[in-house]
C-alpha cells in the first residue's frame, strides 16, 4: 500500500531524520531570529490567517484530516503555542484533546485506546496536547506505572518499549494511509529556560496555578527524559508522521516556527473545493430564481 508522504510538503531544518540517527544534544533550544518580537507576531498573524483560510478548504475538501501531537517538558510553552496558532481557527472544524493521567477505565485498555476515539475525522484538525507518547516517555522514566496498566506479561529490559514503538509505527502509518497528516512537535526547552519558567510560576500569583509539585520531580531527571525523547523521536519518526524539534527558549520564534511548518504541510496536500456536478448546478440555479423573485 502506497502512503502519503505528507512530510515532503514541510521539509525543514527542525524535522527530526528517518534514520535514528537524530540527537537531541545537537539540537538546538534557541535560534538567532533577526527579526524583532513584533516583526515575529506579525508574521504569526500572517500565517494564522492563511491557516483559517486552509482549513477553510479542508472542511470542504473532506478528503484528510489533520492531526497535530505536542510533546515537551514542562514550561516548554504547549498551551500558549496551541492557543497562538489555532487562535483563527473555526472551533467546529477543530478539537485540542488534553492528555492527563489516564483513568481506570482508559487502564483497563491498551495504552493506544484513549487517543483512538479521539481522531479527528477528515475535513477536521486535531491537537493532542501530549498524548500516547507519554506511554514510551514518562512510563519509560517511571516503569513503576505500569503496575497499574495490568499487562498479561512485561518483556524484559527494552523490548516493552521497542514493542510500543513498533504499535505507534503501525498506527500513525495506519492513519497516514487512511487520509490523516500526522505532524508531531517536540518543544525543546532548555534546562535553563525551564528553570526561569517555573520560578515565574511561583513568583507571580496569576500563574501560580499551573505549578505542580511534580514538575520537578520531572526535572530532577532531565536526563533520563531527554535519552526517551531522543529514542522515541528516533524510533517513530516517518515521512508519513515526522517529528520536528522546535527550539523553544523564545516562545514568539516557537510558535512562528510551528504556525509555519502546519501551513506549508496544509498546502501540500493539493486541497480543493468540491466541483459539483451538472445536475446539482441545475438545481442551484433554479433555487437561485427562487430566491431572485
Amino acid at each position: 500500500m502506497a502512503i502519503p508522504e505528507y512530510a515532503a510538503a514541510a521539509d525543514s531544518p527542525y524535522r527530526a531524520s528517518f534514520d535514528g540517527r537524530w540527537l537531541i544534544a545537537r539540537s538546538p533550544t534557541h535560534v538567532n531570529n533577526p527579526a524583532s518580537k513584533v516583526e515575529r507576531e506579525a508574521l504569526l498573524a500572517k500565517r494564522v490567517t492563511e491557516l483559517s483560510e486552509l482549513q477553510q478548504v479542508l472542511r470542504a475538501d473532506r478528503r484528510h484530516a489533520l492531526l497535530l501531537v505536542f510533546q515537551a517538558m514542562d514550561a516548554a510553552g504547549k498551551d500558549s503555542t496551541i492557543r497562538a496558532v489555532l487562535t483563527g481557527i473555526d472551533p467546529a472544524g477543530c478539537s485540542v484533546q488534553a492528555f492527563k493521567r489516564p483513568s481506570a477505565e482508559e487502564l483497563d485498555h491498551d495504552f493506544l485506546w484513549r487517543s483512538t476515539g479521539r481522531l479527528p475525522a477528515r475535513g477536521q484538525i486535531g491537537v493532542f496536547n501530549r498524548s500516547y507518547y507519554e506511554e514510551v516517555l514518562v512510563t519509560r522514566v517511571d516503569p513503576s506505572l505500569l503496575q497499574a496498566q495490568n499487562l498479561p506479561y512485561r518483556p524484559p529490559g527494552r523490548t516493552l518499549w521497542k514493542q510500543r514503538y513498533r504499535s505507534i509505527r503501525d498506527h500513525e502509518r495506519h492513519l497516514a494511509a487512511n487520509g490523516t497528516m500526522v505532524l508531531k512537535f517536540f518543544l525543546h526547552v532548555s534546562r535553563e529556560e525551564q528553570r526561569q519558567r517555573l520560578l515565574a510560576r511561583l513568583d507571580q500569583p496569576e500563574k501560580n496555578w499551573k505549578f505542580e509539585a511534580g514538575d520537578l520531580g520531572a526535572r530532577d531527571r532531565w536526563d533520563d527524559y531527554q535519552q526517551a525523547y531522543q529514542d522515541a523521536i528516533n524510533a517513530t519518526s516517518r515521512p508519513w508522521a515526522p517529528w520536528y524539534a522546535i527550539p523553544a527558549d523564545s516562545k514568539s520564534t516557537m510558535r512562528l516556527i510551528v504556525a509555519d511548518i502546519v501551513v506549508r504541510s496544509l498546502r501540500g496536500l493539493d486541497l480543493r473545493y468540491p466541483q459539483l456536478d451538472e445536475p446539482a448546478l441545475n438545481q442551484l440555479s433554479a433555487l437561485r430564481h427562487r430566491l431572485a423573485d
